[in-house]
């Protein structure tokens, strides 16, 4: 039994070893350099599927997590002793069994994720991958979604070399709506606190919105 507001922490699935380790053997790694801040907080481990499984860019498993520690990957791996990155350290993630989500939480769109820090209410609720953010960004979010759009939340964007996560985004035919809600660091190009119509002309002018997926 979990509670509305315990934390969910969405992690990437990227090949059937993982998958297969975490459902018989009841745990993940994370490596150190690359962990979100929040593991310790975590009550639930869910796993979103890359394009290695037939299921992909989709959440379908989930798990309570037991509790974590920190591994060599030389100890997690004792078989693979010579491996390039066997003296890195990990978060191995002990889990309970893994439970399937009765409805499935997809991407709409390929797009690359990492880690995402929800809530249970969020995580049970959602209907697809943005769904799950929180931000100062929901209200447009929500508006966007209202008004016919299919937005991406935390997206990034590349400007003059340098990549930006902005709050909001509308992917286009020729180019992406980029959007922010606050002062986090955005392209020049990027709408602040937009209204919706300022949206659609931008995504006109860039060839409209690009579809999203058509498998689902």
């Amino acid at each position: 039994m979990f509670y509305p507001s315990d934390r969910v922490l969405v992690a990437i699935m990227n090949n059937r070893r993982d998958f297969d380790i975490a459902r018989d053997e009841g745990w993940y790694r994370i490596p150190t350099k690359y962990a979100p801040p929040n593991v310790s907080e975590a009550a639930v481990l869910a796993f979103y599927f890359t394009r290695a499984f037939a299921e992909k860019w989709t959440i379908h498993w989930y798990a309570p997590i037991r509790g974590h520690e920190l591994a060599r990957r030389s100890d997690l791996f004792p078989d693979e002793p010579d491996h390039p990155r066997a003296g890195e350290t990990y978060y191995k993630v002990q889990i309970g069994p893994l439970a399937e989500l009765e409805h499935p939480i997809p991407s709409l769109r390929w797009r690359r994720i990492t880690f995402i820090d929800t809530t249970w209410d969020r995580f049970t609720a959602a209907e697809e991958i943005n769904d799950l953010y929180a931000s100062g960004a929901d209200g447009l979010y929500v508006t966007l979604k209202e008004a016919g759009f299919h937005p991406e939340r935390e997206y990034n964007v590349r400007e003059g070399g340098i990549r930006y996560e902005v709050d909001v985004a509308i992917p286009c035919l020729n180019g992406t709506v980029a959007i922010t809600t606050g002062d986090r660091p955005a392209p020049p190009y990027a709408l602040h606190d937009p209204d919706v119509e300022t949206v659609r002309r931008a995504a006109q002018r860039l060839g409209g919105e690009r579809p999203i997926r058509d498998d689902l």
